[in-house]
């Protein structure tokens, strides 16, 4: 399995944030490559693109200001398989990232890595009260087909209130 690369440039608006790649993802060297992942219905749903874009066409993102990486670089069958201190680790890194690149926002795709990673047991879906790196903090839920909990449409709606205040996809 290879490495997913982080799908990044100057300018964007959005840095959308996995937990880390899956095995679908990393045998493809594409983000959220499973074929169950709603993460790219739920962008094209919510208006963050026009059209509804394939994991293949993940560096298309960069022409909509748009991008894509994970707080862990390791592919893992279950993002369950992660532990505290490599999660911790990847806020880290991510950070680092991001004053890097001074994405207007961040979106973190995960509310239970997040809690961990950050040290913030309490956080809820949305925006966040703090910034990271300077930019603006979104918490939104892991796409996973493997998660029940968030279906398709409220997916969408979730995405589409980052999009709003974001302005992306206008």
């Amino acid at each position: 399995m290879g490495d997913v690369p982080d799908v990044v440039g100057p300018g964007l608006r959005v840095l959308f944030c996995g937990i880390n790649p899956g095995a679908v993802s990393g045998e493809l060297d594409q983000h959220f490559a499973r074929p169950g992942n709603r993460f790219w219905k739920a962008l094209h749903g919510s208006g963050f693109t026009d059209r509804l874009l394939a994991p293949a066409e993940q560096w298309a993102l960069i022409d909509y200001g748009l991008g894509i990486t994970n707080l862990v670089a390791r592919t893992s069958r279950a993002a369950a398989d992660l532990g505290p201190a490599e999660l911790r680790k990847g806020a880290i890194r991510l950070e680092g990232m991001v004053v890097d690149l001074a994405p207007s926002w961040v979106a973190i795709l995960g509310i239970q890595a997040y809690r961990v990673a950050f040290r913030r047991p309490k956080a809820v879906i949305g925006r966040q009260p703090q910034e990271l790196g300077g930019s603006g903090l979104w918490l939104l839920p892991n796409p996973s087909g493997l998660q029940a909990r968030y279906q398709l449409p409220e997916l969408i709606s979730l995405f589409a209130e980052l999009r709003s205040v974001a302005g992306a996809g206008d």
